[in-house]
């Protein structure tokens, strides 16, 4: 891109650009991206939002995961089952409904609580994962709104060209401004939602490992506590 900027005052009949500021350059790749500018600017806003919401969400679920399954671990090492099942059920964090649903069916067996923990840990992995398909649909539809800007861009290019019935670097320069800007700008919106989505789906799935080694213990714990009731008849 900055090769391109660099050459263009090379043409004749092109001047170099003034030195412009942050502020003004964005308002020029507002101003110089025509039409696309709009769903563009709608795929920014819906990114952010999506973005800080996700952000503060996960934070909050992932520290009273944190806690809850500490505090759990810390009972069952005590056998202490029915206070494990009261602060499930006080907890509304992912890991304490999970835990709950198993805690639940202790007395039916090993398996009915695997069954009940895999379940619920579904339907908890799809609470975590909500939002993230708006900010994968965003990462693949901003570059593709900015080539349609290219393209779009190089038209009006060819119009002028056809209108002036000549080459001239100031007639086809407004279209390929247009061309120029909107792919890079589906490109800057694309990346960092790129990113951030990455980053949401890696702290996710560390939440989803913490939540099944706790599960593992539970079982582990219920299964022990189920064979020395055996024993003991």
């Amino acid at each position: 891109m900055m090769n391109i900027y660099s050459i263009l005052p090379q043409l004749p009949g092109v001047d170099a650009p003034p030195e412009q500021t942050f502020a003004e350059q964005m308002s020029d790749a507002w101003e110089f991206s025509g039409i696309m500018r709009w769903p563009l600017g709608l795929c920014v806003l819906i990114g952010v939002l999506v973005i800080v919401w996700k952000f503060f969400d996960i934070m909050m679920k992932a520290g009273a995961t944190r806690k809850i399954l500490r505090e759990v671990d810390e009972l069952l090492a005590q056998q202490q089952i029915k206070e494990a099942l009261e602060l499930t059920r006080e907890s509304n964090s992912p890991a304490a409904n999970i835990l709950h649903a198993g805690l639940e069916r202790r007395d039916e067996g090993t398996e009915r609580v695997m069954k009940a923990i895999e379940n619920q840990g579904l339907i908890e992995l799809s609470k975590l994962e909500r939002g993230l398909v708006v900010l994968a649909t965003l990462t693949n539809i901003a570059p593709l709104m900015g080539f349609l800007g290219t393209v779009m861009g190089m038209i009006e290019a060819f119009k002028a060209i056809e209108f002036a019935g000549e080459v001239d670097a100031t007639t086809v320069a407004g279209g390929i401004k247009i061309a120029l800007y909107t792919t890079a700008a589906g490109l800057a919106i694309a990346i960092p939602i790129s990113v951030c989505h990455n980053y949401f789906v890696s702290r996710i799935d560390h939440l989803v490992i913490d939540m099944e080694e706790s599960a593992q213990k539970m079982i582990d714990a219920l299964f022990s506590m189920q064979m020395g009731q055996e024993a003991g008849d």
